[in-house]
């Protein structure tokens, strides 16, 4: 698989983020920096089965002109077969402040996923103005906060080798995964809908295990020491207890496949799927997830779907390591209830979502 580094520096060059990747010495098949030669890449399928990673630096504003435009061009060929179908993915984003790195990140990580793209997990590397943001990291490796950035950056690119090099070999593949939801049955249009994918999964043999976070009383994490939270999840337990650790820890553990049934509550997750998201840390520090999968489905009752995508692409994918199969959600709207079946081409959509993850399997 060929690599590519894409850089997205825009009127704004302060210069450190492409010192660093100098440094690295990295191989790469191609630079393109600037927006027109991606486009035309793009275009003609240059990064088709490619890996790719995004450089972006911002200044204090926060706006790199070059790196919309990108999100907008990729918002334009938003699909599973489109031009980055079947490629790899990593994005770095340096900032002069302590802001908006991140949103960045998640926006691009979210359109070139919709245009075909999948991710390693851990799939952003942020630098801020100061590199504060590596100062724990730095002080755990005893290296500097200069060192610990370029060596964030050299396992990202390592990530998307690894991940390369898996999609490319022969694979053991599992017929099983894991739903969790936390929405009521008779009211739900975001079950309805994942019904009618669980329907057509199994018709093809796929063995679902489902989760309700929905009754009985869920904890959300309040802080435990690194120490007491490392120890819980050697035991694969949390303090809190409850259903996140009688249900939630041993399925997610049993299966490498999570799909997050999530209806648009305020332009987020509900609470108990983000209580959930938050009491992964036990398990998280304790095992390795860059071998699972995620994949969301989200119903929003006016709009605001991409922006649930998103906060689960930073939370699954960007924090807790899970890997970001290309077009890993699926986005609708219906608001009354029921109204999910009258939305036209359901069917097919259900069914096509169906078959990625089943690709994915």
């Amino acid at each position: 698989m060929k690599r590519y580094l894409v850089l997205l520096n825009s009127e704004y060059k302060r210069g450190r983020m492409e010192s660093l990747l100098r440094k690295l010495s990295l191989d790469w098949a191609g630079e393109f920096s600037s927006l027109g030669e991606f486009k035309k890449a793009a275009e003609e399928g240059l990064f088709r089965g490619a890996s790719l990673l995004f450089a972006a630096e911002l200044d204090e504003s926060g706006i790199n002109q070059e790196a919309e435009g990108l999100i907008g061009f990729l918002n334009r060929h938003s699909s599973p077969d489109g031009i980055l179908k079947g490629s790899v993915g990593g994005i770095l984003v340096d900032g002069a402040g302590d802001l908006y790195t991140k949103d960045l990140g998640r926006r691009i990580a979210f359109s070139a996923n919709r245009a075909g793209m999948t991710f390693p997990g851990k799939s952003l590397v942020e630098a801020t103005g100061t590199l504060r943001n590596f100062r724990i990291l730095a002080q755990n490796a005893g290296a500097s906060l200069e060192e610990t950035y370029k060596e964030a950056v050299r396992l990202l690119v390592e990530r998307m080798e690894e991940l390369a090099l898996n999609n490319q070999s022969d694979r053991e593949y599992s017929r099983s995964l894991l739903a969790i939801h936390a929405g009521k049955k008779s009211i739900s249009n975001s079950l309805e809908l994942w019904a009618m994918v669980s329907e057509i999964l199994g018709e093809k043999n796929v063995e679902v295990e489902e989760v309700s976070l929905l009754n009985g009383q869920i904890y959300d994490c309040r802080g435990c020491s690194y120490e007491a939270c490392l120890h819980y999840g050697e035991n694969d337990s949390c303090f809190y207890g409850g259903v996140i650790v009688d249900k939630v820890y041993p399925a997610l553990l049993k299966h490498d496949t999570l799909v997050l049934v999530c209806p648009n509550y305020n332009d987020s997750v509900s609470a108990n799927i983000m209580a959930f998201v938050n009491r992964l840390t036990s398990v998280f520090r304790a095992k390795d997830f860059s071998h699972k999968k995620i994949f969301a489905l989200i119903i929003s009752g006016y709009s605001g779907g991409d922006i649930v995508a998103q906060q689960i692409i930073g939370a699954m994918n960007m924090n807790k390591n899970f890997r970001l199969p290309a077009d890993f959600a699926l986005l609708e709207t219906a608001n009354l209830k029921g109204e999910i079946w009258s939305v036209e081409g359901i069917e097919e959509r259900a069914s096509d979502f169906a078959r990625r993850i089943i690709e994915e399997l």
